[in-house]
């Protein structure tokens, strides 16, 4: 099995940890991944812009004028687009972007993308994140002593401290294990998870 070092909050090793060759060292599987994300950013639009087409203008259904002898074009509806608050032709209309992704190949594009920041050496295990109190100040210099600009933080359970003292920094996302996405780990440059989280991760992709 791979090994990773684990560190403290201070950048100190306090050992290492055997993570699964399945989930953290597989087989990167690109068209995958690639797959994964369009599908996910698909899924954030709403599709619920639209306008009113002629059948759904409330306007009389009285014809304009009688159909011969005004020397003018045969006129048959006021809610035709050519009238001022007439519906509108070929207008948008409300649309779905659901897209599925079976979860076999979710999890294999999940795995991918681990394996693919441990073979980069973008994944980086902390023993915990015990913040004495909320503080960004104090957090960013954390992240400044792991080189960490950009990085999605994984933990295991609600962590208070964490939560706010990170909120505010700029290029930073706290994530419990349970909401890991394809989007997310590749957007930000860096993944640190904590020991737990680890366990965690590997449960649930492993099968």
């Amino acid at each position: 099995m791979a090994t990773i070092d684990i560190f403290d909050i201070n950048k100190n090793r306090v050992g290492e940890i055997e993570i699964s060759d399945t989930v953290f060292n597989a087989e990167v599987k690109e068209y995958l991944i690639h797959e994964a994300v369009k599908i996910q950013l698909a899924n954030r639009r709403a599709g619920t812009v639209a306008v009113k087409n002629r059948a759904a203008v409330a306007v009389s259904g009285k014809k304009p004028f009688k159909q011969k002898g005004t020397g003018q074009a045969r006129q048959g509806f006021k809610g035709a687009p050519q009238y001022y608050g007439g519906g509108v032709a070929f207008g948008p209309q409300p649309k779905t972007y659901d897209l599925r992704m079976n979860k076999k190949a979710r999890k294999a594009a999940l795995r991918s993308i681990l394996s693919l920041l441990y073979k980069e050496n973008k994944l980086t295990v902390l023993n915990t994140i015990d913040l004495p109190g909320v503080s960004t100040k104090n957090f960013a210099q954390v992240l400044n002593g792991f080189e960490a600009n950009k990085a999605l933080i994984v933990v295991d359970e609600f962590n208070r401290n964490l939560e706010l003292s990170a909120r505010n920094i700029r290029n930073i996302k706290v994530l419990n294990s349970e909401g890991i996405n394809p989007f997310d780990m590749m957007k930000y440059q860096k993944l640190i998870l904590t020991e737990a989280s680890i366990r965690k991760i590997e449960g649930a992709l492993q099968s």
